[in-house]
C-alpha cells in the first residue's frame, strides 16, 4: 500500500491556509521579542541615560546609511557636511510643496499622507530637510526672537537638528497655521490622528509630551522622524522615547 498521501484540491486551501497563520505567528513572536529587548533595556539602563548637557561630540553613527540609528541630541552632532544625496522633493509624496526629503521616506509618507486624507484628517509639511547653514540661521532666528537660554530647549544648534538627517518632518494641518502657533496640535483632528497611526508608517515623535527630561527639547507635537516600519513599531510598543532607544542601542551607556 502506497504509504504517501495524495494532496485533494480541497486539502490544498487548508495547508495554504495553515502556514499563512504559522508565518503570521513567527512574525508576531518577532515583534513581541523586539519589543521584549526594548523594554528590557528600558529597565535595565534607565539611569544610564545621561543627563541633557549642551555638547559637540559627533555622532557615533554619522554615515547617511545608519540614518535610522544616528543619535542626534543636544550633546551628539552631524559632521557639518552631512548632506544626503538622494534628497528629492515632497512632490513625489503628493504634496504640494518644493521642499526635500530623503527617497527612502516617500513611499511611507505617500501612504501615511492618503490614509490621513481618507480619514478626513489632511495634513501637510511646515518643514523638511535642513542643512547645517539653515539650521545655523534657523538657530539664531530663535535666540533674537526668544534669547539664547530659550531658544536652546526649542530648537537645535547647528549639527543637532535630526532635520540634518533628512528624514525628519514638521507636520500640519492642510490650510491651517504652523502647529507651534496652537496650544497642542496633538488635539487637532489631524494632530490626535497622527499620534495614534504615524508608526504604523514608519514615523515616531521625536519630543513626545511630559519627556523634555528625557529628549532635552520641549514638547514638539508635529516633529516626526522616519525610522521605517519595524522600528517605528518597536519605538511604539516600547514606550521609549527615540532618543532612550537610540542610546541604549548605541552601545555607549555600557
Amino acid at each position: 500500500m502506497n504509504s504517501r498521501v495524495k494532496l485533494t484540491k480541497p486539502t490544498l486551501p487548508i495547508l495554504a491556509t495553515v502556514v499563512s497563520i504559522t508565518r503570521e505567528k513567527f512574525i508576531q513572536r518577532g515583534r513581541t521579542l523586539a519589543c521584549t529587548i526594548a523594554l528590557g533595556l528600558a529597565g535595565s539602563f534607565a539611569l544610564a541615560l545621561p543627563e541633557c548637557a549642551f555638547e559637540d561630540r559627533l555622532a557615533t553613527r554619522s554615515d547617511i546609511h545608519d540614518w535610522q540609528y544616528t543619535l542626534v541630541d543636544t550633546t551628539w552632532r552631524l559632521p557639518a557636511d552631512y548632506e544626503p544625496d538622494d534628497l528629492v522633493s515632497l512632490r513625489e509624496a503628493g504634496f504640494d510643496d518644493d521642499r526635500l526629503i530623503r527617497a527612502v521616506v516617500i513611499e511611507d509618507l505617500s501612504a501615511m499622507r492618503q490614509a490621513a486624507i481618507e480619514a478626513g484628517v489632511p495634513i501637510a509639511v511646515q518643514s523638511a530637510y535642513r542643512s547645517y547653514a539653515y539650521q545655523h540661521n534657523t538657530f539664531d532666528y530663535w535666540v533674537g526672537i526668544q534669547g539664547r537660554e530659550a531658544a536652546l530647549g526649542s530648537s537645535a544648534r547647528p549639527g543637532h537638528s535630526e532635520h540634518q538627517l533628512g528624514t525628519v518632518l514638521d507636520f500640519r494641518s492642510e490650510g491651517g497655521p504652523a502647529a507651534w502657533d496652537m496650544e497642542d496640535w496633538a488635539e487637532t483632528p489631524a494632530g490626535a490622528w497622527m499620534v495614534d497611526n504615524s508608526w504604523r508608517y514608519g514615523f515616531v515623535l521625536s519630543y513626545p509630551k511630559d519627556a523634555s527630561h528625557l529628549t532635552c527639547y520641549i514638547y514638539e507635537p508635529w516633529h516626526y522622524r522616519y525610522l521605517g516600519r519595524d522600528r517605528a513599531r518597536l519605538v511604539h510598543e516600547s514606550g521609549l522615547t527615540l532618543r532612550e532607544l537610540l542610546w541604549h542601542e548605541s552601545g555607549m551607556d555600557r
